[in-house]
């Protein structure tokens, strides 16, 4: 598999962990990272970020976001 497509499923796995952490669906989810740019941030960090566990990712994407909305980041 080439680097684009494993990015391509990591954000979407992203998608799918983070809709189930937050009990809304993918299509709520897509807009909420949209608007905070987490999908600019899975790919821009991917290499370390496909290491991590599914629990530490949400977490991690839970923090981005909350800086992202404090603008922080």
């Amino acid at each position: 598999m080439n680097k684009e497509k494993d990015i391509v499923y990591f954000v979407s796995f992203c998608v799918e962990a983070y809709k189930m952490h937050i009990g809304q669906n993918g299509e709520a989810v897509v807009n909420l990272f949209e608007k905070c740019g987490v999908v600019d941030y899975l790919v821009r960090f991917y290499d370390v970020l496909h290491t991590q566990s599914k629990q530490w990712i949400v977490e991690d994407i839970d923090e981005f976001i909350a800086k992202r909305k404090e603008g922080e980041v």
